[in-house]
């Protein structure tokens, strides 16, 4: 029966005005001083009280006053800052300083030059261009990533039906205000949080606040007081209403609404710097520190020794140039794009540059279940009837399989089909088999089909006159079908305990035989088997009526059991190889998940995530006892941890706690409750596929197919990035060292020019190095890149053994350079004091220097493909692009050495084949030195930690 209330206000809407005995005042004003909590505990005509409101609605005047003092009915567009300023900031990154600083350095040496040369300043915008280039991709990544506000804003209905003033009005979502009456159909978006005050078999989604798809029934009648998501009562914005109808009042809007305090704990959330971003930042600063220290104390050094000032401010100025990458920062960016686009054909796709590097220092990843580590399509694989189990073949909602000796079970599939609201639809395009409506009776109608019924020819047969339909209190759902002969039969399907308390009698071989207590406890151990499986049961019943619409007791009542249907969401056949690589490259799963603990484990354990016999399982309610220590401990204690029943704060909290103990923690999400423990990650990645628009755009990587598995090959290939990156570090460091050396030789052997100009060096960072590099940062991914743990948190990007490689191979690069400048120098026999710029010999001189640095770089790029395997076995064809762009090098190198315009720009001299051939001796030399160092790393019995592979 519906309130009193309701009827009043049934009446005044046919009549026109309030019914009899009911004065037409205008409600008082909102209270202020009710709480959401104590709203589910009132009775209907003091929740229109408590809100200033009445079954008519709020007047027009009082309803836009209230928007006035609450505002609009919308979340605010995040702060992210003019275009203008995110643009600047690209600049303010350490290296892009430092690159900027190598440009003005560059352009005041033109400035103070006497004669000014023109290309100095055209290397000088040349590193400019280099940083505005920087500055484009960051921006260009950084400015499509974050939308997380706008779309939870996309999320909120734009209009709804309202009563205002006792008239049904259409209104955009954003102009309702506290108090306002609003009607819910099936299909509607709720759109505040509101308290219902009727409700015919309403049922909500709520899976984009708690992360659970199954429909939650909802009732008008008050309930305990307590936090509206859990009160029974009350609809949220951002949940659907999936059937039935209700009214309900506005008690929140807005910001004030559960799903706006998501939107605070998104926007609340810091985004996490990767872990590369902190060591380049490190490493930029170190670089900066150390090339400004040395090129001061170097002209402090030069500056008594009576050499013109500006000749030894360009000296400085060489020694500082030598030391800055310039060519690093973007082929980092473009290394890491060519990872990105690596894993987008994997189905990952990857919004944030630097977040590719991050994902292979992954050392936990907290996953959820259902759509990720199983196919999110229920399935039904076992039936009971009879006494018999039959099984059933087949995965997913394509009626591809068949049920063992289907004939028994006919009846059991053929009710349960009957008992249903869901719509199978074949495929269409590119879309698969799939159901509309509840996945569970999804499943029934596939079993059906596999057992030879047809559902739509059923229902023809047998139209449905009535429907009672499913409710969490009694858990059951029931329809009545008229037979072909005029007879009425009801249908019934729920949770086994609750029918069988319900049947008196059971199905066997179509003879109703009594359900006795021993046949009762029969039929319920066969049910308790099938749950121990880790299955979902549903049990199916049917009995005879005396008419069309008989209550719902008795059609509920004195039942005939015809079986059971044990079903399960099968998890996708890649995710055990993938949980399997994760255990071999040490990374710890977290299952976090609103599911039950029983349907997680049982889950866990097909995947693969659970071996041991009694995992560690906590639910939210459990982790909420816990202080910080003790949620520490807990996350310390099991390998195999499972986290059930948790919402959104449960998972931004557990999350830091991570990365509070050094984990580089990987979440996965798909829904607006995701969102927070999303952005607090040093990876979230959403669901491409069924994950919410907030999701998406909270996370730094999508996942196009929704699988476990493309989470691990990303973190592979991440894995194979960090690698690739140390390989470019490593060539590009190298020759900084054999274009430094020199300089400082010369410095202490009292010669009064550089070995290599400001210029020359420009050209080898710039115009050589970068191809190279760049292919580099193309290997492909090495067979054993998961087969060790992940790197700690705090490891250095130069690490003892990179720094020892640098210092090797640009040590051997150093000495051969130093050998052919001073040998030519001294071979002319012409004093030191006596060299000018324009003198044949040290023009000569410098250009064997800088063919040098380039032809041994040719040969150390070969040598840096790998750390300990040689270079002959991985095979020096296995990538082409390297060979392509080290000869591209030298090619460049050939033109500066003989075409007349270069050598006037750089100051050089033709080189003879004789000069080359030395050049690629000591290339030679350079090589066989490093494979000599890796033999001897192959031949030790403990290799030494902390190298590239």
């Amino acid at each position: 029966m519906r309130p009193e209330p309701a009827r009043q206000e049934a009446a005044a809407l046919r009549g026109g005005g309030p019914p009899a005995g009911v004065t037409a005042t205008a409600p008082p004003p909102d209270r202020q001083e009710v709480s959401p909590s104590s709203i589910p505990a009132l009775p209907v005509p003091d929740v229109f009280a408590a809100l200033g409101s009445s079954p008519r609605g709020l007047p027009p005047d009082e309803a836009a006053a209230r928007l006035n003092r609450h505002g609009p009915n919308d979340l605010p567009s995040a702060g992210h800052g003019h275009v203008w300023h995110r643009l600047v900031a690209q600049f303010t990154d350490l290296f892009a300083v430092v690159l900027l600083v190598s440009s003005a350095i560059t352009f005041l040496a033109y400035v103070l030059g006497r004669p000014r040369d023109p290309a100095t300043l055209q290397l000088a915008l040349a590193i400019l261009g280099v940083v505005l280039l920087n500055a484009g991709i960051g921006f260009a990544q950084e400015y499509s990533a974050e939308r997380t506000a706008e779309s939870l804003q996309a999320m909120v209905p734009h209009t709804c039906r309202v009563l205002r003033g006792g008239e049904r009005r259409e209104l955009s979502a954003r102009d309702l205000v506290p108090g306002d009456v609003v009607i819910l159909e099936a299909g509607d978006a709720v759109p505040a949080d509101c308290r219902l005050v009727e409700a015919q078999e309403a049922a909500v989604n709520n899976a984009a606040l708690t992360g659970e798809s199954d429909p939650v029934a909802r009732v008008a009648k008050p309930v305990p007081p307590g936090p509206p998501l859990e009160a029974r009562n009350c609809v949220l914005m951002g949940t659907d209403l999936v059937a039935g109808t209700g009214k309900a009042v506005v008690f929140a809007t807005g910001t004030a609404t559960e799903f706006g305090r998501l939107f605070r704990l998104t926007a609340a959330a810091p985004r996490q710097k990767t872990p590369l971003q902190r060591q380049v930042a490190v490493m930029a600063r170190r670089v900066a520190g150390v090339a400004l220290a040395t090129g001061a104390v170097l002209f402090a050094v030069r500056a008594p020794s009576g050499q013109p000032f500006v000749d030894t401010f360009v000296f400085s100025l060489g020694v500082m140039v030598a030391l800055v990458p310039e060519g690093l920062p973007a082929t980092l960016s473009v290394s890491l794009a060519i990872g990105v686009r690596r894993m987008a054909r994997r189905h990952a796709l990857v919004k944030q540059l630097l977040a590719v590097e991050a994902l292979g220092s992954t050392s936990v990843i907290c996953t959820d279940k259902t759509g990720t580590l199983t196919r999110a399509e229920m399935t039904v694989v076992q039936l009971w009837a009879d006494g018999v189990s039959h099984a059933v073949t087949g995965v997913g909602y394509a009626p591809a399989g068949e049920v063992t000796d289907a004939g028994p079970v006919r009846e059991l599939l053929r009710a349960a089909a009957l008992c249903g609201n869901a719509r199978l639809v074949p495929p269409a395009g590119r879309d698969q088999w799939r159901v509309l409506g509840d996945t569970t009776e999804g499943a029934l109608l596939v079993a059906a089909l596999k057992a030879g019924l047809d559902p739509a020819k059923e229902e023809a047969l047998t139209p449905r006159v009535a429907e009672h339909p499913f409710d969490s209190a009694r858990k059951l759902m029931s329809t009545v079908h008229r037979d072909g002969d005029g007879t009425y039969f009801a249908y019934v399907k729920g949770a086994p305990l609750e029918l069988l308390a319900r049947c008196a009698a059971v199905d066997r071989g179509g003879t109703r035989t009594p359900l006795t207590d021993a046949v009762r406890a029969r039929v319920a151990a066969a049910a308790d088997g099938m749950a121990a499986q880790g299955l979902r049961v549903l049990a199916v019943a049917r009995r005879r009526v005396p008419g069309p619409r008989p209550p719902q007791g008795e059609v509920e009542s004195e039942l005939t059991l015809l079986g059971f249907a044990g079903m399960y969401d099968p998890p996708r056949p890649e995710v055990r190889d993938a949980v399997d690589a994760c255990r071999r490259a040490g990374i710890r799963i977290v299952m976090v998940t609103g599911d039950h603990p029983l349907t997680a484990e049982a889950v866990a354990r097909r995947v693969g995530i659970v071996r041991r016999a009694t995992p560690t399982v906590a639910t939210g309610t459990q982790l909420d006892g816990l202080d910080a220590d003790g949620l520490d401990a807990l996350l310390a204690g099991s390998a195999e941890l499972l986290l059930c029943r948790v919402g959104p704060e449960h998972k931004a909290r557990v999350v830091t706690a991570l990365q509070r103990r050094g984990e580089v923690v990987a979440v996965t999400g798909d829904g607006a409750n995701d969102a927070p423990a999303l952005k607090h990650a040093d990876i979230g990645v959403a669901m491409g596929a069924s994950g919410t628009d907030v999701a998406r755009e909270a996370a730094v990587m999508v996942l196009l197919d929704d699988s476990f598995a493309s989470i691990v090959t990303a973190v592979g290939l991440g894995r194979s990035v960090y690698r690739n990156i140390r390989k470019f570090l490593i060539y590009l460091f190298s020759h900084n060292i054999a274009e430094l050396v020199p300089i400082l030789a010369a410095t202490f052997a009292g010669f009064p020019l550089v070995p290599i100009t400001a210029v020359q060096i420009l050209a080898i960072d710039l115009g050589s190095d970068v191809l190279p590099a760049l292919a580099l940062g193309a290997e492909p991914m090495e067979p054993d890149v998961m087969n060790s743990p992940p790197r700690p948190r705090r490891e250095r990007l130069f690490s003892t053994a990179v720094m020892g490689r640098v210092l090797f191979l640009g040590g051997i690069q150093a000495l051969g350079v130093c050998a052919v400048f001073f040998w030519h120098i001294h071979a002319s026999g012409v004093p030191y004091a006596d060299f000018t710029k324009s003198d044949p010999v040290y023009r000569h001189a410098i250009t064997m220097v800088q063919a040098g640095i380039v032809v041994s770089q040719f040969f150390n790029a070969l040598a840096v493909r790998t750390s300990r395997q040689s270079v002959f076995r991985a095979g020096l064809l296995t990538n082409p692009w390297l060979l392509a762009a080290g000869c591209s090098g030298i090619g460049l190198m050939a033109a500066i050495s003989y075409a007349p315009p270069l050598q006037a720009v750089f100051r050089t001299a033709p080189l003879t084949p004789t000069d080359w051939a030395v050049l690629a001796a000591f290339g030679v030399l350079l090589l066989a030195a490093e494979e000599l160092r890796k033999w001897a790393l192959r031949h030790r019995r403990t290799s030494p930690k902390g190298g590239t592979r």
